[in-house]
């Protein structure tokens, strides 16, 4: 009998993703997926399939004019697969078909959902489920109170729960574009609250991680909470607060984003841009006119980007917390990061620190590489501002653009593919490897200390 390959959890999430992006690129090129009935190219059919599975929501292609119907159903399919991941809805699938669940199946799982232990996993799938459902349908039912007057009651209805989705979902993937002209995303929405206020929720809810949430859920009371959810409310409040705030005041008198706007519109609009950073991609205000302050926070809060478990990318919200108790322990001169009256291990600092480090390395050659494939883009928006914020956004799969994407050079798309992927599925792979190698790590000596000056 032949030897069968033996995949590790991570390997199998890696190919997972790359076969759902592979299938989704396939439907993509398919004649009926294109408004205009022909077959789009290849190259952007992996593209768009990539930022839906990846939840980024960068585009080459407008959404709402050149893909289909059936086009739009491959997307939604996509965001919604790859925002709660594949192998969750593998879990749903194979209890619908009432299938046991296997221990090496239950490993997948917990490494995918990034948990600590594999008790109750199956349950916490369904959880999962259900609560990603009723948010999201709850979404929809608000955003049809406006969608539906204006588009009417089939059209007004798909909008809705497509929104939904893609916000929940921190894709950042719009059908606005028939009504409002390509790459338009809900700059026609600037001054509604309601469609403000919805987005706003659901991309901050989808961005908490399923493990906060159903903590939430049962805890009810934030001094019960596990200090994982604490950290992750605490940073994301004070995020959300200080981006808001910053926006407000930096673009305040920028005719370009918030100038012409009255001063409750200024607001809700910079509200909306902070949390959009969260890497949800859609944008009530032109991202290129932003100055070049406002650019930079843009970048800084996507390159943070949400919590674990969550849908959204980013370094994560708990990882920048643990790398700002290290810079606070080191000037207070403490041996031991403490939080809450709670100790941070030395081994999670590491991997933060390990974490960042490499994302930050990522984004800066990549950086690099579009810099040079884009020195002859005839569009005159390809700057050295906008490429990185263009990067970061990839990375990050965060989604907004500052207008480059659409027309970048082939070589620059297909690195931007990656960039992607490796946005989506790297830090992942990093924090399981790290933790992996950490199980397996068996040392029985150590080295005398040596001494090296820094700073």
């Amino acid at each position: 009998m032949k030897n069968r390959i033996k995949l590790d959890p991570t390997q199998v999430l890696v190919l997972g993703f790359l076969g759902l992006i592979l299938l989704g690129s396939l439907l993509l090129t398919l004649p009926a997926a294109s408004a205009d009935g022909n077959s789009a190219p290849y190259l952007d059919s992996v593209f768009t399939a990539t930022s839906a599975v990846c939840v980024t929501g960068l585009v080459v292609r407008d959404t709402a004019t050149e893909w289909s119907t059936f086009g739009h159903i491959v997307i939604i399919s996509l965001i919604q697969i790859g925002g709660l991941g594949f192998m969750t809805m593998a879990t749903v699938i194979l209890i619908i078909m009432g299938r046991k669940i296997r221990l090496r199946d239950r490993l997948i799982i917990q490494e995918a959902l990034n948990e600590f232990s594999l008790k109750g996993l199956v349950a916490l799938i369904q959880k999962i489920v259900v609560l990603t459902l009723a948010i999201e349908i709850f979404g929809a039912a608000i955003l049809s109170t406006r969608f539906i007057p204006q588009f009417g009651f089939v059209k007004g209805l798909s909008y809705s729960l497509f929104h939904s989705i893609s916000a929940f979902c921190n894709a950042g993937f719009d059908l606005m574009g028939s009504s409002y002209g390509p790459y338009s995303s809900f700059t026609a929405y600037t001054s509604d609250a309601v469609v403000n206020i919805t987005l706003i929720v659901l991309i901050v809810v989808g961005g908490l991680g399923f493990t906060v949430l159903l903590d939430i859920a049962r805890e009810k009371r934030f001094s019960k909470l596990s200090l994982h959810s604490k950290v992750v409310l605490f940073i994301t409040g004070f995020l959300l607060a200080a981006g808001f705030l910053f926006f407000l005041l930096v673009e305040y008198n920028n005719p370009e984003t918030l100038g012409s706007l009255n001063f409750r519109s200024k607001v809700l609009a910079s509200f909306f841009q902070s949390v959009t950073t969260r890497t949800a991609g859609f944008n009530t205000i032109s991202q290129d006119g932003l100055s070049n302050p406002g650019k930079l926070m843009t970048i800084i809060l996507m390159f943070i980007g949400a919590s674990p478990a969550g849908t959204g990318g980013g370094i994560k919200t708990t990882t920048f917390a643990v790398i700002i108790l290290m810079i606070i322990t080191v000037i207070k001169g403490n041996k031991e990061i403490t939080l809450y009256d709670r100790r941070v291990s030395r081994t999670t600092a590491y991997k933060a620190l390990a974490i960042s480090m490499i994302a930050f390395a990522i984004v800066i050659i990549f950086t690099m590489v579009l810099s040079i494939a884009e020195q002859g883009n005839a569009s005159g928006l390809a700057s050295f501002e906008n490429i990185l914020y263009e990067a970061t956004s990839a990375f990050a799969t965060v989604g907004l653009s500052s207008g480059i994407t659409p027309s970048i050079s082939p070589v620059s798309k297909v690195f931007m593919i990656i960039t992607m992927f490796i946005g989506r599925v790297g830090p992942l792979t990093l924090t399981l490897a790290f933790a992996n190698r950490a199980r397996n790590t068996n040392i029985k000596y150590s080295f005398p200390e040596g001494k090296i000056m820094v700073g």
